[in-house]
C-alpha cells in the first residue's frame, strides 16, 4: 500500500502553503531581458556585432526561463510542495488576472467607441 505524506508534516509546519525560498532566477531574467532590449536597439540602429548579441541574449533569455519553469515544475511534482490548498490559489489567482484582463479591455475599448462615436470638442473635434 502506497502511503503518500503530505511535505508539510515532514518538514513540521503546520500549514497547507508554500513558502518559496529566495531564487536567484528573478534577477537573471531581468538582466537577459533587459540585454535582450538593448541589443534590439542596437540591431535596429545597426550596430557592429548587433546581430550576434541578439542571438546571445535571446538564447540566455530562453536559457533561464527554462531552468526558473524546471525548477517550479520540480518543485510541485518531484518535491511535492503544490499541496491542493496552493493549486486552489494558483487557478484563483489565474482567474482573477484572466478577469481583470477582461475587465481592462473592455474598459478600454469602451473608451475608445465613446470617444469615436461621440467626438467632443476637448479631443479636438471642430
Amino acid at each position: 500500500m502506497l502511503v503518500k505524506y503530505n511535505i508539510n508534516s515532514v518538514y513540521g509546519e503546520q500549514h497547507p502553503f508554500h513558502l518559496v525560498n529566495p531564487s536567484p532566477w528573478p534577477l537573471f531574467t531581468s538582466l537577459s531581458l533587459y540585454s535582450l532590449a538593448l541589443s534590439f536597439i542596437m540591431y535596429f540602429h545597426y550596430f557592429i556585432l548587433a546581430e550576434s548579441q541578439l542571438i546571445i541574449s535571446l538564447l540566455m533569455c530562453s536559457f533561464i526561463l527554462y531552468r526558473w519553469f524546471y525548477d517550479i515544475i520540480s518543485e510541485a511534482t518531484f518535491e511535492g510542495h503544490h499541496t491542493f490548498k496552493v493549486q486552489q490559489n494558483i487557478l484563483m489567482g489565474m482567474l482573477l488576472f484572466i478577469t481583470s484582463e477582461v475587465m481592462f479591455f473592455f474598459a478600454f475599448f469602451w473608451a475608445f467607441f465613446h470617444f469615436s462615436i461621440s467626438p467632443s470638442v476637448w479631443i479636438g473635434h471642430a
